[in-house]
């Protein structure tokens, strides 16, 4: 997962833990406020239901008028209450609350009626018993507060039948009044248990809110946290093994970065700068290429000019010697020269044929021409130097193979070309003595040639491989030195390259790359 996916998901996360947080909260809140108005009406019911009893309790002791309007008007009040409220959450307490009003307000009513029947029911037992005069005031004062103890008294007061119309009256006044104040205590318990409910309920809502606040305001620092540690604590020890290896790169040191299993940014850093390691390598082993080239190329300079110099300056009275030796050579006669003067004079021939061969190598590698280009069929080169050389004898024990197309066509030098195989089938053939065997393979892709020279001789030491393209480094007692010299210089001028690759008692392979192969 990439850097910046890790910081979006991360974000995300903190956002949806926020939001869950918002919209609880949100919706608490609306609970909060629900449960807030159901603990209004609660309370304001249980208000109202403890201010129509006591205004009920006032009239059935003072029978005063006003209290029975307060009565009501505090039962049309409650009415319209519960009536505002019938859609609430606890609807069935409400509407079995609103039965129990009606009922007190039917018993209420009916009390009503009773009560003003009694002043007609008592005028006539006056009419009937005035002797019991001082009782009716008392009887009129508390026929409300204790209609059955009335009915008991007139009963046996003025010995009325039970069926009489004042007794029924008072007793049914009394079963009314009692039946109101149990519907009026259970309307007062029924409030009272709202408001307990509603009040539980709002401190049930408060209570959860809290709960959530404490766990997902601390999980949200948690993720927030966790994913900010590590995302810094990976992004910050990938750039420190970064800068750590940046400075190792400085000072020379091109060793590539472990390949990271992720897929982020950093570690795309990581592979872009292994990529830069690896080209960076690359371009210091060309850079060291080309520096021994170019180091290559000012040594054979130099000594090109050097051994210009030498061989002109050597060349003149070495054509006399070489001319004295022969017409010496041809004045002594057989007979008469004793042999130690013949054998001076075939040395003094011999050795000068020898240094005359060394100063034509050295204007060999002096030479500056620049090769003449011109199409060659390098496979019939190739084949008809080998041809030549077992004609000649110099191949004898030695098989040789050419591996080669037959169209393969390079721009070159056809004579310094010649030059150069025969260099180097000279040096494969004493590397490999009296037996060995002698590859030649040739490869073209139409942009270049490759030529590898390969023997089964007794290859080159390491330490030796270095040098051997150096002027004058030879291990053979006769040799100049030039022979690879007088090569790296002609593939040198025609842009080319040319490699050796050797291992000790394993055989050599020589490999040349030329441009513009057909």
């Amino acid at each position: 997962m990439t850097l910046q996916k890790k910081i979006i998901l991360s974000f995300l996360i903190s956002s949806a833990l926020i939001a869950i947080l918002a919209i609880f909260a949100y919706v608490n809140f609306i609970e909060i406020r629900k449960e807030i108005r159901n603990l209004e009406l609660s309370d304001t019911l249980r208000s109202k239901t403890l201010q129509l009893r006591r205004h009920e309790k006032n009239f059935l002791l003072y029978r005063d008028i006003k209290e029975m309007e307060s009565v009501h008007a505090y039962i049309s009040e409650i009415r319209d209450i519960l009536s505002k409220n019938s859609s609430a959450d606890d609807n069935s307490r409400i509407g079995y609350l609103q039965g129990r009003i009606e009922d007190y307000n039917q018993r209420f009513n009916r009390i009503e009626s009773l009560a003003r029947q009694f002043p007609d029911n008592i005028r006539k037992l006056k009419a009937s018993n005035p002797q019991y005069a001082l009782f009716f005031p008392l009887m009129e004062a508390t026929f409300l507060e204790s209609p059955g103890v009335n009915a008991e008294q007139i009963r046996l007061l003025f010995k009325l039948k039970p069926e009489s119309q004042i007794l029924f009256s008072l007793r049914e006044l009394d079963e009314e009044i009692l039946l109101l104040r149990k519907i009026g205590e259970e309307i007062l318990t029924l409030s009272k248990d709202l408001d307990k409910t509603a009040r539980e309920k709002v401190d049930h809502t408060i209570s959860i809110s809290q709960t959530a606040l404490v766990i997902l305001y601390p999980l949200f620092l948690l993720v927030g946290l966790s994913a900010l540690f590590i995302i810094i604590r990976s992004a910050v020890r990938h750039l420190k093994i970064l800068t750590n290896a940046i400075e190792k790169t400085g000072l020379g040191d091109f060793s590539s970065l472990p390949a990271p299993s992720n897929h982020d940014e950093i570690s795309a850093l990581i592979k872009a700068f292994n990529k830069m390691e690896a080209d960076l390598i690359e371009r210091d082993k060309e850079i060291a290429e080309k520096s021994e080239a170019l180091l290559q190329s000012r040594k054979l300079a130099s000594l090109g000019t050097l051994a210009s110099g030498v061989a002109h300056e050597l060349n003149n009275p070495l054509n006399n010697i070489y001319l004295a030796a022969q017409i010496l050579t041809k004045e002594i006669d057989a007979e008469t020269c004793p042999g130690i003067i013949k054998e001076t004079v075939g040395d003094i021939y011999s050795q000068t044929l020898r240094v005359k061969r060394i100063v034509s190598d050295l204007l060999a590698f002096a030479r500056e021409k620049p090769p003449e280009l011109a199409p060659v069929q390098i496979t019939t080169l190739v084949r008809g130097i080998l041809d030549q050389m077992a004609a000649s004898g110099d191949l004898v024990g030695i098989r040789y193979a050419v591996q080669a197309p037959d169209d393969a066509v390079v721009h070159a030098d056809k004579h310094m070309m010649e030059q150069v195989f025969i260099n180097l089938f000279t040096n494969a053939v004493e590397a490999m003595g009296k037996t060995g065997f002698l590859n030649v393979t040739l490869e073209h892709n139409g942009k270049a040639i490759r030529i590898m020279v390969s023997d089964t001789g007794t290859g080159i030491p390491p330490d030796r491989a270095q040098r051997i393209f150096d002027p004058f480094f030879t291990t053979k007692e006769q040799g100049t030195g030039l022979g690879l010299a007088i090569v790296y210089s002609i593939i040198e001028k025609h842009k080319g390259r040319i490699v050796v690759k050797s291992s000790h008692e394993n055989g050599t392979t020589f490999e040349i790359t030329l441009p513009g192969g057909i």
